[in-house]
């Protein structure tokens, strides 16, 4: 491969914001893996975030980039999985397989689809320190009439159009807005976009918590919600204190430690199976790289109040934002039922 961009290129980030900017490009925040993707005739390396490779990973990703890119190119975008008419990131996480049996499989069932925004590299130039006006207006020249499943992200300097996608597209599974300077070059690995994103509170119980890595702090609480049934799921995590609000919190906490056992509603957390029925901390997960998924066991009897963006299925997509102890809620009260539901939006409808 020679190419004026070579890989590994870590792609430009944006930082978050409260509310919409004006005067720039506007795109969809899409949710899914983001990828820098270099071809150079036969060859394709479609690169991660951090700049590892992951082509093997969508092997029908990397055929359609093959038709569909310009012979020698570098382009910038996410890729998606799309069921139901939304992005379902779930499924595009069980695309990383070590099994290339798995992989071929999953290519057929959930098949990637790639959303381009960027154009770092055309034929023998870099367009790295061209402004994105420029960019832009080069990609939509080398992708026009591309067809599934590559796709032209849309894009528009409308601010009032952006505000009506941030509202709408959520419903297809995005998760915001990002806003792009339209004089910026492309700066590899540097903050220096905008995402704005949903920002939404839940009262959820607290069922315990993980030590964080620097010592006997809590790293992060353990968040639950409790289902139809009455059975409390495990949601996700907040995190993100101080090293002394860390410390305090074990003190805070400590009446609550019990003994995980039978009495704790996720006293299963260490067998495999008791994952398939219910969502329990410590799942098996190839993203945890070998970590210590062991926990501290709290009585449920505390909620608390935390800011989240969005959900995927019964859990939050990201890491919640602790707000405050909530102790006038009692913790069966803390049920999916005070959730927002995002207007349903057809994924189609987003890609045209």
């Amino acid at each position: 491969m020679d190419l004026p961009v070579m890989p590994p290129v870590k792609p430009m980030l944006a930082k978050a914001v409260k509310k919409i900017p004006p005067g720039m490009q506007y795109e969809a925040k899409w949710d899914g893996f983001r990828a820098v993707v270099h071809r150079d005739g036969s060859e394709l390396v479609i690169g991660s975030r951090t700049g590892k490779p992951l082509t093997r990973y969508f092997p029908e990703l990397a055929e359609a980039l093959g038709e569909r890119l310009p012979p020698r190119c570098v382009v910038d975008g996410e890729i998606v999985v799309e069921h139901g008419g939304r992005l379902d990131f779930d499924r595009l996480a069980e695309r990383i397989h070590p099994a290339a049996s798995r992989i071929r499989l999953l290519a057929g069932t959930s098949p990637a689809r790639l959303v381009v925004f960027d154009l770092l590299a055309l034929g023998d130039d870099s367009l790295l320190d061209v402004p994105l006006a420029e960019r832009r207006a080069a990609l939509e020249r080398v992708l026009a009439g591309v067809a599934a499943p590559v796709h032209l992200a849309p894009a528009t300097r409308d601010a009032e159009l952006a505000a009506r996608w941030f509202e709408r597209y959520e419903g297809a599974g995005l998760d915001g807005v990002v806003a792009k300077p339209l004089d910026l070059p492309y700066r590899p690995d540097a903050r220096v976009m905008y995402k704005i994103k949903h920002e939404r509170t839940a009262d959820v119980v607290v069922a315990g918590y993980r030590l964080h890595k620097s010592g006997p702090v809590v790293g992060s609480l353990l968040l639950g919600l409790y289902d139809d049934r009455g059975v409390l799921q495990h949601v996700g995590v907040c995190a993100a204190f101080t090293a002394r609000r860390r410390a305090e919190l074990v003190e805070e906490l400590e009446p609550l430690r019990t003994d995980p056992g039978d009495g704790h509603p996720w006293a299963a957390w260490a067998r495999e199976e008791a994952h398939e029925d219910a969502r329990l901390p410590g799942a098996p997960s190839r993203w945890s790289g070998g970590k210590d998924a062991s926990w501290v066991a709290l009585r449920p009897d505390r909620v608390c109040e935390v800011g989240y963006d969005h959900m995927e299925g019964n859990r939050f997509r990201h890491t919640a934002q602790f707000r405050r102890w909530r102790p006038d809620r009692a913790p069966e009260s803390c049920g999916y039922a005070q959730l927002d539901e995002p207007v349903s939006y057809d994924l189609a409808d987003v890609l045209g």
